[in-house]
């Protein structure tokens, strides 16, 4: 699991989703997977599922726009009967898309939303940040990524 992917993970569960993730779906007949989902979160409390594909590749938008029609596809056939079988399938599903950069006036990508790397961290720095010093408000050590940019962003006993 890439260090994105880790932090989605780690944001999601931290906000109260269910979250799996790198999660095979689609068992072949003669063997393997169709596709991996890399993050998959459901929130029982607002009802949203959502499903994340990060991706710090150079590929062409040609080439990614086939790549993410194939996952973004399979996530939606595949993810009420496999991975949330309990969800009803008329279920909203949000899917996203994470890149290094989002091209102006580019905001889609195979039916699902675009963001970069940093339109993603600013959020949960935001997130972050609104829980104050470590002292008051300590993040869980079950989300070390989260806590060391608490630590870094608001510091322990101050802000920095």
């Amino acid at each position: 699991m890439s260090h994105l992917e880790s932090l989605i993970v780690e944001y999601l569960d931290w906000q109260g989703y269910l979250v799996r993730r790198n999660t095979k779906v689609g068992r072949l007949k003669h063997g393997g997977w169709e596709m991996e989902l890399d993050v998959i979160g459901y929130n029982p409390h607002t009802s949203d599922l959502v499903h994340y594909e990060p991706s710090v590749d150079a590929h062409t938008w040609d080439t990614r726009e086939a790549r993410y029609a194939k996952k973004f596809e399979a996530a939606r056939k595949l993810i009420f009967g496999e991975v949330f079988s309990w969800l009803p399938p008329e279920t909203p599903l949000r899917q996203i898309a994470v890149f290094p950069s989002h091209p102006k006036g580019r905001d889609t990508i195979a039916g699902g939303e675009i963001i970069s790397i940093d339109e993603f961290v600013a959020e949960v720095r935001s997130k972050v940040i609104a829980c104050g010093i470590a002292c008051r408000s300590a993040i869980s050590e079950n989300y070390p990524l989260l806590r060391v940019l608490q630590l870094s962003h608001c510091g322990y006993n101050r802000v920095l």
